[in-house]
């Protein structure tokens, strides 16, 4: 037999107190006394009662709740920034639902439909790509959302991304300055911001030094796309260098490149990645790449977010945070290199 649940109204007869002290004690920013707080939290206690937030929801409008959206996980960069998000988003009194979504916008717009009818207060989209028809529709219901690791041309819409074009510009002037000339790119998901503004910054260095890129290959930001383009790119006239969109696909490259290619890294090629992702530093891979800075891109994500939460009108921000490049040993180290 199913014991029946508890409601406010039984821990405000053991408390003594009415059903609205009662609210007030489990309503963050409402005032109760000390005593009442006490008393209120001994009975609930006891008889093992917790808050519906969804029913306070109703009452109140705002359910401080976060919907936090994510394409894919395999990548190191995103497990680790979202339990930063979600710590974040917790320490400011928010609880956060996490959706998985596919690449593609259609499967990102039907998660983000079904995200609203969580009454979350905002969401965070996180290395997906939106409609413009879904961006009107969170517009349209007064639920602000911001995009993280992500941006898009419409102006309406809040991002916070590294400064991707900066990024690829280090690792071209890094490449260049070891005397590489034959230097090749493994592109990511060609539907992404951060990878068309990667690619960018670095050619628009490498063109400033009257040079194309050698080859070009697609990844997809995807461990086996990342293997295909290598055996592909290597299959003649190879590269002396490659950039890598993100750390994910470059340690992918560096494992074909040995253990499959017979390539010595960096004797016979560098390899630069994007994110520093903590693998990067293990000694098997000992990576060169930009570093995202993660601990700085969830606070002005959370704040963003909050900000338009809690003083709605608040204009939304594009912000790009500056990362470095982290010199390790998959690439030639250029003679008398400083950071």
């Amino acid at each position: 037999m199913v014991a029946s649940r508890v409601t406010s109204a039984d821990v405000a007869a053991r408390a003594g107190v009415s059903r609205s002290a009662v609210s007030r004690v489990f309503t963050p920013g409402a005032s109760a006394s000390k005593k009442t707080v006490e008393k209120v939290r001994k009975a609930a206690q006891e008889l093992g009662y917790r808050p519906n937030v969804l029913a306070r929801a109703v009452v109140s409008g705002k359910s401080r709740m976060i919907g936090l959206i994510v394409a894919y996980l395999n990548n190191q960069f995103y497990p680790e920034a979202l339990e930063k998000l979600s710590n974040a988003l917790q320490a400011r009194g928010y609880h956060v639902l996490i959706f998985m979504a596919s690449q593609t916008a259609g499967n990102v717009d039907k998660v983000v439909e079904e995200i609203l009818d969580y009454q979350v207060d905002g969401i965070i989209a996180a290395s997906v790509a939106l409609s413009s028809d879904l961006t009107e529709r969170c517009l349209a219901a007064g639920v602000p959302m911001v995009l993280f690791n992500r941006s898009q041309d419409d102006g309406r819409m809040s991002a916070v991304t590294s400064d991707n074009r900066a990024g690829g510009r280090k690792v071209a002037e890094f490449l260049l300055a070891g005397g590489h000339r034959k230097i090749g790119y493994i592109a990511g998901w060609e539907g992404a911001s951060t990878q068309r503004d990667r690619e960018a910054g670095f050619v628009e260095t490498l063109r400033s030094a009257g040079l194309g890129l050698h080859a070009r290959e697609v990844g997809d930001f995807l461990m086996e796309g990342a293997q295909k383009a290598t055996r592909r790119m290597f299959a003649e006239d190879p590269p002396d260098a490659v950039f890598v969109a993100n750390d994910h696909m470059a340690m992918a490259v560096m494992d074909t490149l040995r253990s499959e290619l017979g390539r010595a890294v960096p004797g016979d090629v560098s390899v630069v990645g994007y994110d520093d992702v903590p693998a990067a530093a293990w000694a098997a891979y000992d990576l060169t790449t930009v570093r995202q800075p993660a601990n700085r891109m969830v606070t002005e994500t959370v704040d963003i977010l909050l900000s338009m939460i809690e003083t709605p009108g608040t204009r939304p921000r594009r912000v790009e945070i500056d990362g470095p490049l982290i010199v390790r040993g998959s690439a030639r180290i250029p003679e008398g290199w400083s950071a």
